[in-house]
């Protein structure tokens, strides 16, 4: 594939640059890319006074694609690590993928940085050459988002639950911060938090030609803004963080929320299921079974240190406990979920 890259370097630290594309919605060709890069260059430097252009040009990107599995027809996914985000991964740690209609592509969720956005476009383009129509953002964390800028540039429509822009803004400066202090100041380049008004809401249904993507708002369960798809076609059911797998849940919510929404899903009809993190493709319904596992015991275990009287500071160290060897990551993660669940469940 052909695309316009750039490298771009900050205006406040010329010695931080990084090489990103400039792509658009379809595949275009050396003379097309070259005829429109002016023009689009500048359009962009309008939006981004914080980047320096320090070179342009019209190529085939040395860019590795992420790989990714097809877990059924047309839906292609790719596997986050179980890892904190670092400068090597480059917050490649959710599971993201694709959906291939006959007129257009769906991608779902949008990876931790702009970098590892590029890669799973490049994925796509082993794929497909269909225009890239929509990115559907599952919920708000950045290991899902901040790759997004990438598919707003090439024209996408970015899709969300109603309450994600209002989540998004008010964490706008936290995430920068603290998430870019994590994967690295080049990473961050072009991985900053996308502007809410740039996101699409409301939608129930995505027509991917010949394909139907149905959207789902949740209640506030893992996050507030949690959104679900399901594709008829195939029976595959899109859960994003609302099902984690061998990563430790990650609570943003409300943990009686959470249970609810697992406990209404049982007797959804699906073939197969895609969790935010974990295997990219489980059996519906039992490969939620160990986050609602996890989520009883924290919520039990909650309870209990309330009833006996026990404060915050020394319930969050012993609840969760008996769920440690099913996890990974569970020192990073368990002990704020444990004080989520404290500070919703002492007022039951």
């Amino acid at each position: 594939m052909i695309e316009l890259v750039l490298t771009v370097c900050l205006t406040t630290d010329p010695a931080i640059c990084a090489t990103h594309l400039l792509p658009q919605v379809a595949v275009v060709n050396q003379i097309e890319c070259e005829a429109t890069a002016g023009v689009r260059i500048e359009v962009w430097q309008k939006q981004h006074h914080d980047l320096t252009i320090v070179n342009r040009d019209c190529k085939s990107p040395d860019i590795a694609p992420l790989p990714v599995i097809e877990i059924a027809d047309g839906i292609w996914m790719h596997k986050g690590l179980n890892e904190i985000p670092t400068p090597q991964n480059a917050g490649d740690l959710a599971n993201i993928g694709f959906v291939v209609g006959q007129d257009a592509i769906a991608v779902i969720d949008a990876g931790g940085s702009r970098d590892v956005a590029e890669r799973l476009l490049a994925a796509i383009r082993q794929v497909s050459n269909l225009p890239v129509k929509y990115l559907v953002l599952t919920h708000m964390h950045p290991d899902h988002t901040t790759g997004a800028s990438l598919f707003l540039d090439m024209g996408a429509h970015i899709v969300a639950h109603e309450n994600l822009p209002a989540a998004l803004a008010s964490r706008a400066m936290t995430y920068d911060a603290n998430y870019g202090s994590l994967i690295g100041a080049q990473r961050m380049i072009l991985s900053n938090v996308i502007a809410a008004d740039s996101i699409k809401t409301g939608l129930m249904e995505i027509d991917l030609g010949g394909r139907i993507l149905h959207l789902t708002q949740t209640p506030t369960a893992h996050t507030d803004n949690d959104l679900r798809l399901f594709d008829d076609l195939t029976g595959t059911l899109w859960m994003g963080d609302l099902v984690f797998a061998e990563h430790t849940p990650a609570l943003d919510g409300s943990i009686t929320g959470w249970l609810a929404v697992l406990d209404e899903m049982r007797d959804f009809k699906a073939a197969r299921m895609v969790p935010g993190h974990g295997p990219v493709s489980l059996p519906w319904p039992e490969g939620m079974d160990a986050v609602y596992g996890y989520l009883s015991a924290v919520a039990q275990e909650t309870r209990a240190a309330i009833k006996r009287g026990e404060s915050l500071s020394v319930a969050i160290t012993h609840v969760g406990e008996s769920q440690r060897d099913k996890w990974l990551l569970f020192d990073e993660f368990n002990a704020r979920n444990a004080t989520a669940a404290y500070t919703e469940l002492e007022w039951e």
